[in-house]
């Protein structure tokens, strides 16, 4: 495999796990446009663990996740006491302020960044990638991602019909925070580097829209969506400066064309090898025809 392939196949394997650190939020009817802010978090604990601290790998990247999570608990609390464009300023907020306090930071590079000692090949970030996608695909399979699913679809029913919302909530915050720590803490390690201007608003954008535009009734939908937006961008770099405006009219009709998002519910149903030959119909059904 060559440089670029490399490079290209690590950010996809970074954004996939990203964008499912976003999705298990998004999929409980919470969107957060702070995912940089958590990303930054997981990456700036890795890297100072592994060059101020000398830990390795096999304590930087778990010991990242751990933090990112705990701080999504905590952040989940008054957060959640939000609705609305009002949840997305405060997670946005929480984005901004995660940012300018790196950047002020002498204890962690300030802007000038931090070097990280411990290197993570390809393989590693091709398994997690791999893992992180098996495991939110069963999470959303369990009774959990059921819950997760009902109140996506209609919250007060949910209550209604005996959900702890507000658990369930905290959950995906503090599941999210970790995801998000660990892709974090990946790039810190395969590309050697962490700075702050990196991890800004527009980096949460992107990762939302990943998610938003691959569909967040499904698990499939950040997998479609990264693919999405990680290599359609490198297809069309043939085309010099109008690449931009493809890749801006591309997002604008997927908009229109799918608001829902590219994979849903039921093409995921339609598609699903069970109905390649058809099924036969219900019992009511056939009493009917008279079978």
């Amino acid at each position: 495999m060559s440089g670029y392939a490399t490079g290209i196949v690590a950010i996809l394997c970074i954004n996939l796990i990203f964008a499912y650190a976003i999705f298990v939020t998004a999929a409980a009817g919470q969107l957060n446009l702070g995912g940089a802010g958590f990303q930054a978090i997981g990456a700036y604990t890795a890297a100072w663990l592994s060059s101020n601290a000398g830990q390795p790998v096999v304590v930087t990247i778990p010991l990242a996740m751990v933090t990112t999570a705990l701080i999504g608990f905590l952040i989940s609390f008054p957060v959640l006491r939000t609705r609305g464009v009002y949840m997305v300023l405060a997670t946005f907020a929480f984005g901004q302020f995660v940012s300018g306090f790196l950047l002020r930071s002498p204890t962690f590079g300030g802007a000038i960044g931090m070097v990280v000692s411990d290197y993570v090949g390809i393989g590693l970030l091709i398994a997690a990638a791999i893992i992180t996608t098996a495991l939110v695909f069963f999470l959303m399979a369990s009774r959990l991602g059921l819950a997760i699913r009902s109140i996506h679809d209609d919250e007060p029913v949910s209550t209604i019909m005996g959900v702890n919302v507000r658990a369930v909530q905290v959950t995906t915050f503090t599941i999210g925070g970790a995801l998000a720590g660990l892709s974090g803490a990946l790039y810190a390690h395969h590309f050697s580097f962490v700075e702050a201007q990196y991890f800004n608003s527009l980096l949460s954008i992107y990762v939302l829209l990943f998610v938003l535009i691959g569909g967040t009734q499904t698990a499939w939908g950040p997998l479609v969506g990264s693919l999405f937006f990680t290599l359609l961008p490198e297809v069309l770099r043939v085309g010099g400066s109008w690449r931009y405006v493809v890749f801006g009219v591309a997002i604008v009709a997927m908009m229109v064309l799918r608001p829902q998002g590219i994979v849903t519910r039921e093409l995921v149903s339609r598609l699903s090898p069970r109905n390649w030959f058809g099924s036969r119909p219900a019992p009511a059904a056939r009493m009917a025809d008279g079978g």
